[in-house]
C-alpha cells in the first residue's frame, strides 16, 4: 500500500481545511510549537533567538522553521533595525485556520492523527 493511501485512510474524517491546514503548515514538532505560540501570542513581533526562548526551543531549530513558516505563507519576515522579526500573517482566512488548528489540538485523537502525519512526512 502506498504512503499516500494510507495517510489518506487514517486522516479521511478530517475536515478538508483543516487537512489542508495540517498538511501544509505542521510537519514537525517544532513547528507545532511554533504554531500554539502564535496562537497564544497572535500579535507578536519578534526575533528568532526570543520565540524559541519562549517555544522552548533552540535558536538554530526555531530559526529554519520560522524561514519555513514564511515561506510557506503563514508568517511575515521583516527587518528591523539590524535583526529579522517574524510575526503571524494579519490575513483572516489564516488566524481562522490557525484557530481551528488550536481548538483541534484539544482532541487526542486529532493529536494522533497529527503526530502520525509528521511521523510518515
Amino acid at each position: 500500500m502506498r504512503r499516500e493511501d494510507l495517510t489518506a485512510r487514517v486522516m479521511k474524517d478530517m475536515d478538508p481545511e483543516l487537512f489542508d491546514f495540517v498538511t501544509t503548515y505542521v510537519d514537525s514538532f517544532v513547528k507545532w510549537d511554533l504554531l500554539r505560540f502564535f496562537h497564544e501570542n497572535p500579535h507578536t513581533m519578534d526575533t528568532g533567538e526570543n520565540i524559541a526562548r519562549y517555544a522552548g526551543r533552540t535558536a538554530e531549530d526555531v530559526q529554519t522553521e520560522l524561514q519555513d513558516l514564511t515561506r510557506r505563507g503563514l508568517l511575515v519576515e521583516m527587518p528591523v533595525e539590524n535583526m529579522r522579526v517574524y510575526m503571524l500573517k494579519t490575513d483572516p482566512e489564516i488566524r481562522t485556520r490557525l484557530q481551528q488548528f488550536a481548538e483541534a489540538t484539544q482532541d487526542r485523537e486529532f493529536r494522533r492523527k497529527v503526530i502520525y502525519h509528521m511521523v510518515r512526512h
